[in-house]
């Protein structure tokens, strides 16, 4: 009989474990050189071509880029002072950036971006290559770079 409670609960743990492998998938990803495990299913509040800013830093920038979840190195990430690190379990944007320094590539987490409330266009010199006029806060795609 009491092997029947163990049995049950290792088949519970199992059946447990296999709905989370179900549930996840991985990608590699090149910035952190390795395979990156991520949800199945997740929710990007902004799209490519959105023009955004960050929460606390004075920058903006348009999203050229989407990773489900953080996909850059330890590096970077504990490069973050930790008292505002964010969460890994969100998703992350690639963005063409600019503040009154001049402009770069940045990567972002969900927590820390909002919709630019300034609604002009971004000046980053690769802009053209990846987007189409600006358009009312946002930049469409370029038709070849769509799939």
């Amino acid at each position: 009989m009491a092997g029947d409670g163990r049995k049950a609960a290792l088949v519970s743990l199992l059946h447990k474990t296999y709905m989370w492998v179900m549930e996840r998938a991985s990608f590699f990803s090149p910035q952190a050189g390795r395979l990156i495990d991520a949800p199945l299913r997740n929710k990007a509040r902004f799209a490519i071509g959105d023009v955004v800013k960050h929460r606390i830093y004075d920058f903006r920038g348009v999203i050229f880029d989407i990773d489900p979840v953080f996909a850059n190195s330890e590096e970077w990430f504990e490069s973050i002072p930790h008292e505002v690190r964010p969460e890994r379990e969100q998703p992350y944007y690639h963005l063409l950036a600019e503040n009154g320094e001049g402009s770069y590539v940045a990567y972002v987490s969900q927590q820390n971006l909002q919709i630019d409330g300034e609604g002009g266009p971004v000046d980053h010199p690769s802009i053209e290559q990846l987007f189409e006029e600006f358009d009312g806060g946002k930049y469409p795609l370029r038709r070849g770079l769509t799939h």
